[in-house]
């Protein structure tokens, strides 16, 4: 297992960390305020599981800590199912285009491991 590229790393924990405030500052703020499906129960904990795991990748991808991969194909995976609920729950752009923004770099970083192109995981 290896160490990340300083650059495709920074970009990442960048990217995971806006994520991060992203969907944790939407799902307790404009989503328990605007009430209807922006509450349901599933929407929420996928928004602040979301957030979790983009704290979490990010502290690995700092600490240069092992299995950084495995959590960067889980962030990406559960990234794109925030984005996707966001995008059917409405007005919800800027959530689902953190969450893509985020699931990219990961999907880049675990890429970079194998020597491929990153694509997207699938749904």
């Amino acid at each position: 297992m290896n160490s990340p590229s300083t650059r495709d790393a920074a970009r990442c924990i960048q990217d995971c960390l806006t994520c991060f405030r992203t969907c944790l500052a939407a799902a307790m703020n404009f989503c328990l305020e605007a009430g209807g499906r922006h509450i349901a129960p599933v929407h929420i904990r996928l928004m602040t599981g979301c957030a979790d795991v983009c704290r979490t990748t990010a502290a690995y991808l700092l600490s240069s800590t092992p299995f950084y991969e495995e959590l960067c194909r889980a962030c990406a995976a559960v990234c794109e199912a925030c984005a996707a609920d966001c995008d059917s729950v409405g007005k919800m752009d800027d959530c689902a285009e953190a969450c893509r923004r985020c699931a990219e770099s990961c999907r880049q970083m675990v890429a970079e491991e194998v020597g491929q192109t990153a694509e997207p995981m699938p749904a």
